[in-house]
């Protein structure tokens, strides 16, 4: 499927062969006729009127906000926006006072001249891998054919409504993979930022020791050049790497345990071109993954026990009763944990991170982004213990990044038989977001290969 990017439609909307007010009505109309009414959860017609029409009279002016000005874009349903209660994908939500002010990011949006479209359906309080909702239907993943798939989660329609063409550009969040796993289920481009990169003032928080967010689109180009608009820059700082100088570090342990074969083959290709293209690539295990993994099952993690405490008061009241039973089962797990635990948890994160950035030095770490293409949605529905195990794969992979503080790109990369993309991640350790955007702007084209 053939998109447009998010930098060649904001191109046409600075020369003057693309009018912001008629791409917002277009835009609509589109929302309007599709079929799949679970992608948005709440329209903002009114406010984005009012912003196409500014952001026209700012381009005939020949005075852009920013390089996107005009642009359409969606929210997570995370996202404070004024006027407006933040439901976070669920219903229990519904009678809290609307939000007084635009969280930061938004509000760095308005000023950058986005049009705010909607707001984005998800997971029920952003807590989990597939993307089901009980409260605002799932949205449909727009690949393949036959039963419906999972979209991924937990941005899930911020995922759906860029691959079907909804929209160029949305923004979401990621803790445990919520970014990278749906653009890796619907076939785009997530950009997964180091935690503290953005305010996230006005953000519903999920774990505020992960908590980090950043855009889904169509190319590589597009998530660096909405990174830097949406922190006040008119460029990325980013520049394509030579290709020569980039190593992979390839794990050979855990992140390949499972994996489909569809996800493996292509994988494989991936590094094949990169390897003839100049890349050097190392096989090794990462013995952080191990120690990971061990902790979490014996000791938890810091994800569960945070969201546990921002939900504890609902988990333990009427509330409770409202929501998706999925959700509050993995909330009322990490009652499990003690202080002990948590302590002992925290303790090792620093020497773990510690561990893989010496490990990795100036290379990055590349590994599927999940081990298995997006699943069909009804089963998942229907078992609760098949979720569940059909959870913790899909998060796995990714979760390590967020446990090692890492930033990473999602770059799709092939499909499998039945036309589901599967996913090529990126990472390096905290705060080397430019090396990291630097390199995927270098090896996209290597990664994608003919994948459309």
């Amino acid at each position: 499927m053939q998109r447009a990017t998010a930098i060649e439609t904001a191109e046409r909307l600075r020369n003057g062969s693309l009018d912001p007010v008629e791409l917002l009505e277009a835009t609509l109309d589109r929302i309007a006729r599709d079929p799949d009414r679970a992608i948005f959860i709440d329209l903002l017609p009114e406010r984005a009127k009012r912003e196409a029409e500014a952001a026209r009279k700012r381009l005939r002016e020949d005075r852009p906000a920013s390089p996107l000005d005009g642009l359409p874009i969606g929210w997570k349903d995370l996202f404070d926006i004024e006027g407006r209660v933040t439901l976070a994908g669920s219903k229990v939500l519904e009678n809290d006072p609307p939000a007084r002010a635009d969280a930061a990011m938004v509000a760095a949006g308005a000023r950058a001249g986005l049009v705010s479209v909607g707001t984005l359906n998800m997971t029920e309080f952003a807590y989990s891998g597939i993307g089901i909702n009980p409260h605002y239907g799932t949205p449909r993943n727009p690949n393949g054919s036959g039963p419906a798939r999972a979209p991924g989660g937990s941005s899930s329609a911020s995922g759906v409504a860029v691959a079907n063409g909804m929209l160029p550009l949305a923004i979401g969040t990621d803790t445990g993979g919520s970014i990278r796993i749906p653009a890796a289920f619907n076939g785009v481009v997530g950009l997964k930022t180091s935690t503290g990169r953005y305010p996230m003032d006005g953000v519903f928080p999920l774990s505020r020791t992960y908590d980090t967010l950043g855009p889904l689109a169509n190319t590589v180009a597009d998530c660096l050049l909405a990174d830097a608009v949406l922190r006040g820059r008119s460029e990325t700082e980013a520049v394509p790497t030579p290709i020569g100088a980039i190593e992979l570090v390839v794990p050979t342990n855990v992140v390949f345990d499972g994996v489909e074969p569809a996800v493996a083959d292509n994988f494989e290709r991936s590094l094949e071109r990169l390897e003839q293209a100049g890349a050097k690539i190392a096989r090794r295990p990462v013995p952080q993954f191990d120690a990971i993994v061990e902790l979490v099952a014996t000791r938890g993690n810091i994800l569960p026990a945070e969201a546990l405490h921002v939900h504890w008061d609902r988990v333990h009241g009427e509330a409770a009763s409202q929501m998706d039973p999925r959700v509050l089962k993995r909330l009322l797990m990490a009652e499990k944990m003690t202080a002990v635990d948590l302590v002992g948890v925290l303790f090792q994160r620093c020497r773990l991170i510690a561990g893989a950035t010496a490990l990795v030095g100036d290379g990055f770490f590349a590994f599927p982004t999940t081990p298995h293409v997006a699943m069909p949605v009804a089963p998942l529905e229907a078992d609760m213990d098949l979720f569940f195990a059909a959870n913790f794969k899909t998060l796995r992979n990714t979760m390590l990044g967020n446990f090692l503080d890492w930033c990473g790109v999602q770059i799709p990369n092939g499909r499998d038989a039945d036309a589901m993309p599967t996913g090529f991640l990126l990472s390096a350790p905290h705060g080397r977001d430019t090396g990291v955007q630097s390199a995927a702007l270098a090896i996209e084209s290597l990664v994608k290969g003919d994948y459309q």
